[in-house]
């Protein structure tokens, strides 16, 4: 069954979608739209709101209509009212939040209800004991440093430049209340088994759980859960591959709860052939031809305009002939994931960077030296015990926020070493929380021989790769080649690997990289995986496939022809192993 994405006229308010596809119930009240803002340096609300904000763009963008960076010493309050609809409460009602970056306090008519911490991951609300029969008012306390040394940070900063980009704050995601009975489904998470044709689910509910499977409007598997887990035959479900991404609707039926999803059936896995190995989608070595994806856009910084427009990113992604996007240092909305799960991309996820600054010797010429370090060292590797503790956290957030992910197959806990410590020991305590996926335990370099991937960063010399037969072999960043478009580049100041002044000679050097280096690594070394850097521009980097505001770079037929070309040159050098 395939599934298509549906796009509502946000004239009004943006991002009116039903945001969580993956769980959603017919409750549904969107609170995206105009907010009172104020940023003040106290951490108590603020008598007089300077202004409006549209939710969810952060203050710092332009979609926002503030346009005003958010100090480290300084709080950002919002607040509106609501008013529910007639039967909306059925007995409970949920504020949900997709991301507030960093630490928000949520009240409602005045009663503090919730702390969370974290920039990136979603969280819930239970507001029902606060709210009045009428008019209610929401308000929310953010505090965000992108200089802390604790909490995770991406590529933010307050001085952007080069590989750093503009620190974005506050509500970035979608807003919305839901309605649930007194005893709802809290959570699930899938387990499907592509060599058994099985789908065991487990669940957080008070009772038990009718589950069913549809292929459209047919009933192709039903069961009730037991002791809050049950295992269906799903053989009539055809597999989910990046080929053929054929997804099954989910419902779930507990008490007078009811929660609609879908699920994939696929396995991510190794496969050895004549002693190399290879990343293996259904048991089938699959070549994973992809770019980074820092995920900045142009107006909403962190947010695109409108859902839309992430869609067609991605779908013009696939329709170039990748099949894989590595979402780099950086968390999406639900329906991201969601797109990639129709569409049939691969996704491999970056875990939030953290820790101290970076200082530029381990950053930029440890790695040319070939200076392993030790990342047991934690006061170098700069990494206090809070500091520490806040990763385990956020990832552990990450892991069950997208456990369900359809096309998710690759987690990246640290890269280039930015907030490192003891990666093997992270990667072998995230392996036991996610079982189902593969691991790039450090992208780049600070190789501990651990998790299911030698990764290679190579910029500035040609791909000289050296297979270690343990792992599969995968060069994780590649290219940055950089040329700007005139009328199509965000600063003056512009950074790159490799600067090219025309589109016609970046043109003819991308595909001589990829026809004269990437193809004989996958015939001579058996290279599993590449990802060209990158997707887009963003800012001071001109090294995108794309400008920053969408435009491709380098003709649609060449980048076709050359994956055409990968695609099949790693089939051939298949055939002959």
């Amino acid at each position: 069954m395939i599934f298509k994405p549906q796009f509502i006229d946000g004239a009004n308010a943006p991002f009116l979608e039903y945001p969580r596809p993956q769980f959603k119930r017919d409750s549904y009240l969107n609170l995206n739209g105009e907010w009172d803002y104020a940023i003040t340096n106290a951490n108590v609300k603020p008598d007089f709101f300077e202004g409006k904000i549209i939710v969810p763009f952060s203050p710092e963008s332009k979609n926002s209509k503030v346009n005003r960076q958010l100090k480290p010493n300084e709080f950002l309050h919002y607040k509106r009212t609501f008013t529910l609809p007639d039967g909306f409460n059925k007995g409970r009602v949920l504020l949900n939040i997709g991301a507030i970056d960093q630490i928000s306090e949520i009240y409602i008519n005045g009663i503090f209800l919730k702390r969370f911490e974290g920039g990136y991951y979603s969280f819930s609300v239970d507001i029902t004991t606060a709210l009045y029969s009428g008019e209610n008012e929401l308000y929310i306390l953010v505090k965000d440093d992108a200089s802390s040394d604790i909490f995770g940070r991406g590529k933010q900063k307050y001085k952007r430049g080069g590989i750093w980009y503009t620190a974005t704050s506050g509500i970035w995601q979608s807003v919305w209340l839901e309605s649930v009975p007194n005893d709802y489904l809290k959570s699930f998470k899938l387990y499907p088994n592509y060599d058994d044709k099985t789908l065991k689910i487990t669940f957080d509910a008070p009772k038990t759980v009718k589950t069913i499977v549809y292929d459209g409007d047919e009933v192709v598997a039903e069961k009730i859960s037991s002791n809050n887990e049950v295992v269906l035959d799903v053989s009539k479900c055809n597999p989910w591959s990046p080929e053929n991404p054929e997804l099954y609707k989910l419902v779930f039926e507990t008490g007078e709860d009811v929660v609609e999803s879908y699920f994939g059936l696929r396995k991510f896995s190794l496969v050895e052939k004549n002693g190399k190995k290879f990343i293996a989608v259904n048991n089938k070595p699959t070549f994973n031809n992809g770019l980074l994806d820092q995920g900045y856009w142009l107006d909403g910084l962190y947010t695109p305009s409108d859902n839309y427009s992430m869609y067609s990113e991605l779908q013009n992604i696939k329709n170039l002939g990748f099949n894989m996007l590595r979402k780099h240092i950086k968390t999406e909305p639900y329906l991201w994931y969601y797109y990639c799960d129709i569409l049939g991309i691969l996704v491999w996820q970056d875990m939030i960077n953290g820790g101290g600054e970076y200082p530029f010797f381990r950053l930029a010429l440890c790695p040319f030296f070939n200076l392993n370090l030790d990342d047991t060292n934690y006061k170098k590797m700069k990494r206090s015990e809070k500091s520490k503790e806040q990763y385990f956290k956020e990832a552990d957030l990450m892991i069950e926020q997208l456990f369900n992910t359809v096309s998710l197959c690759l987690w990246t806990p640290f890269n280039e070493c930015w907030g490192q410590f003891d990666a093997e020991n992270v990667y072998y305590e995230l392996s036991k929380k996610d079982e189902t996926r593969l691991f790039d335990h450090a992208s780049g370099w600070q190789d501990k021989g651990v998790s299911d991937l030698n990764s290679k960063h190579i910029y500035f010399r040609k791909l000289k790769l050296k297979n270690d037969y343990k792992r599969a072999l995968a060069v994780t960043e590649f290219g940055g080649y950089s040329c700007g478009l005139k009328g199509h580049i965000f600063t003056n100041k512009k950074f790159g690997y490799k600067f090219f002044n025309s589109t016609d000679k970046l043109e003819k050097a991308y595909e001589k990289l990829y026809l004269s280096e990437v193809i004989p690594a996958i015939k001579n070394q058996g290279l599993s995986a590449t990802v060209y850097t990158q997707l887009a521009d963003v800012e001071d980097e001109i090294n995108g496939l794309y400008t920053y505001d969408r435009v491709l770079k380098i003709s649609t037929e060449t980048i076709k022809k050359v994956n055409d070309a990968v695609y099949d040159a790693f089939n051939k050098s298949l055939e002959n192993l």
